[in-house]
């Protein structure tokens, strides 16, 4: 079969196309043909060699595929030949495995998905997980109508804009174009702004009736991260769940402290909260499922690319032109 396999870190170029012996279920394992396969920010970080979580090399990289079953194992009673199904990574050992045409995993780490759904939508299910969790999992403990996300017309982003406006949430997007602002309006945020042309801070406030955010999504960080306070009503919350700039700056507290009387609150989140908490994680992904079979939530499909092409679609990706969703397609499809 062909597979996308990192040997060692580097550049999109370090993605390579090749042959590998087509896998075989185990006892309780299924194999699944990939339909589409969604590419994602952690794909990238592990080719650089700077994940967390880095799986051991050489490694097929990817997140997430939706596919169909193509063979069971013989104790393998919940799934059969012909189903679809969504894999995701996050149910496996090692984040990886998915940029391939075919992949076999244990059954229980396999979510069905009913017959009918847009299987490349599904695909995309990777990033409505992070904003589910970043939404209701972070937050805990605090309510809020209003939201401030960052990135908005990202994978994550868009889906967090659907997530919250479904929640009957006020949402504000910012975005790095024009095109985008119109990208995440289409989507449904009541105001997206432009953070490379506009004050900020100023048309919060005016979309806000001064007030502020009661939440702030940052997938940012580096060193504008301080000024996610200014955007914040007091009592809120920024909620920090990535770092493409890098880390928070660490200023970010001395600003903090300097507003204690708006008694602010700050959560680092990640991901990883639920690697070893599957009754927490699983029933998210079931429950988006059914939103995605009932038509509530849409992912936009920004390109779909051959599987070969995975190089490109890094590099897509880290330009940051991508509205939405890039998926790869295997040639077997």
């Amino acid at each position: 079969m062909k597979a996308i396999q990192l040997r060692k870190p580097g550049g999109p170029e370090a993605l390579e196309y090749v042959d590998l012996p087509m896998p075989a279920p185990g006892n309780t394992e299924v194999l699944v043909k990939a339909h589409s396969i969604g590419v994602s920010m952690p794909e990238v970080l592990v080719r650089k060699g700077q994940y967390a979580w880095m799986p051991p090399l050489p490694v097929i990289v990817g997140i997430e595929m939706s596919g169909t079953v193509v063979d069971v194992g013989r104790e393998v009673s919940t799934l059969k030949i012909g189903d679809p199904v969504f894999v995701s990574a996050r149910e496996l050992e090692h984040r990886g495995g998915c940029y391939a045409e075919y992949i076999a995993v244990e059954s229980k780490a396999v979510y069905p998905v009913p017959h009918g759904v847009d299987l490349e939508a599904v695909a995309c299910l990777s990033n409505y997980l992070v904003g589910w969790h970043v939404l209701y999992s972070a937050t805990r403990g605090i309510t809020y109508e209003t939201v401030l996300a960052s990135a908005a017309a990202g994978g994550v982003g868009s889906a967090i804009v659907q997530l919250a406006k479904l929640a009957g949430k006020r949402v504000i997007g910012l975005v790095g174009s024009d095109a985008k602002a119109r990208f995440v309006l289409e989507r449904g945020a009541d105001k997206a702004i432009n953070y490379k042309t506009e004050p900020v801070a100023a048309r919060v406030r005016e979309a806000t009736g001064g007030r502020g955010v009661d939440l702030v999504l940052d997938s940012v960080g580096g060193k504008g991260f301080a000024k996610n306070f200014d955007y914040l009503a007091p009592l809120g919350l920024i909620v920090s769940y990535g770092a493409l700039d890098g880390p928070p700056d660490p200023d970010a507290l001395t600003v903090m402290r300097k507003r204690l009387a708006d008694s602010f609150a700050l959560r680092i989140f990640s991901m990883h909260v639920f690697d070893h908490l599957p009754e927490q994680r699983q029933p998210a992904t079931r429950e988006l499922i059914h939103l995605l079979h009932d038509g509530k939530i849409k992912p936009v499909i920004y390109a779909r690319l051959p599987l070969a092409d995975a190089a490109a679609a890094h590099a897509m990706l880290e330009r940051g032109e991508v509205l939405g969703k890039l998926i790869l397609k295997p040639a077997s499809t």
